[in-house]
Formats: structure tokens, C-alpha cells, sequence
């Protein structure tokens, strides 16, 4: 028998399939395969990609996709509201899937990277009330937080990275 948790993910798959396929119609695009096989990757991940490490993520699992395929689907995807893309800094846009997942915010390293995700709902009653006070209906919130990991930092591998990108 099925998990909860895995006839959730399969039920959200479905929708989200669904949502694509309409607005590749709306939009007289091609419905591929190869489109379909980048949506399926990313929401089977948990995190927070960079549109390179998904190309090379593809390649790896011998998916027949173009790094071109990937760029101009994720942002096929960005304009359904089914990726979400986010500039963390450090001239690195990021993704994550989006639909059927609840507003959060993030914490990220500005030596190592690495992106945290959490959820307070006082930042939603902060929402609320300043939409209230001006009188302005807030459609959506990116609250994004830079600072240092106080522990398991991973600055040596970015360190690494940065100097194997120099030479």
C-alpha cells in the first residue's frame, strides 16, 4: 500500500502536469517529452537548484535534454507559477518547484550558499496587518535573510569552487 506522503506527491505530479500541458496550449507550444521529463525532476526534488546543476543532474540520469531545453523550460515553468525563481545573491538565480507548497522564507549563508528554508506565521500576520494599515491588498512575500551558518558550513567547498572558476 501507498504512503500518504507518496499519493500526495503522485496527486500534486498529476495537477502540475496538468497546469503545463494548458499553458503550452494556451500558448501553441510544443507539449515534449523533454519538457515534461524537466518538470517531473524538479518536483521530485526537495531543494533549491541552480538551472546548470539540473542540466548535469539530467545528463547523469541519461535523460536526452539540451542545457537550452532546460533554461527555456524552467522559464516556461516561471510563467505558470509552477517554479519559483529566486536571485540569492552572488549573480546565482535558484529555483524550486512552487505549486502545492506553502508560503515559507529563507536564511542564506553568504559564505557557503547554502539556503534554509522556514515558516513563522507572525510573518504573515505582519502581512496582513500592513496590507490593512496602507490599504494595499499584498498578493505575495519573498522575505530572504543573509548572514553566516553558525555550524556545518560549507565555505571550503565554495572557496574551491571560486578558485577553480579563477584559473
Amino acid at each position: 500500500m501507498k504512503s500518504t506522503t507518496a499519493e500526495s506527491s503522485e496527486h500534486i505530479l498529476e495537477e502540475v502536469r496538468g497546469i503545463f500541458a494548458e499553458h503550452l496550449r494556451e500558448h501553441n507550444l510544443r507539449k515534449t517529452p523533454e519538457r515534461f521529463a524537466i518538470l517531473e525532476e524538479i518536483y521530485r526534488r526537495d531543494d533549491h537548484f541552480d538551472a546548470e546543476a539540473l542540466f548535469i543532474h539530467m545528463k547523469t540520469q541519461n535523460y536526452r535534454v539540451s542545457r537550452a531545453t532546460v533554461y527555456n523550460t524552467l522559464e516556461l515553468l516561471v510563467q505558470c507559477d509552477l517554479v519559483t525563481k529566486h536571485q540569492f545573491g552572488k549573480n546565482l538565480t535558484q529555483y524550486e518547484k512552487s505549486h502545492g507548497f506553502k508560503q515559507h522564507d529563507h536564511l542564506i549563508c553568504i559564505d557557503c550558499g547554502k539556503v534554509l528554508e522556514f515558516c513563522d506565521p507572525r510573518i504573515e500576520q505582519i502581512k496582513s496587518m500592513m496590507g490593512d494599515i496602507l490599504e494595499f491588498q499584498v498578493q505575495s512575500h519573498s522575505l530572504n535573510l543573509y548572514g553566516n551558518c553558525q555550524r556545518d558550513c560549507d565555505k571550503t567547498q565554495v572557496d574551491e569552487d571560486e578558485q577553480s572558476s579563477i584559473f
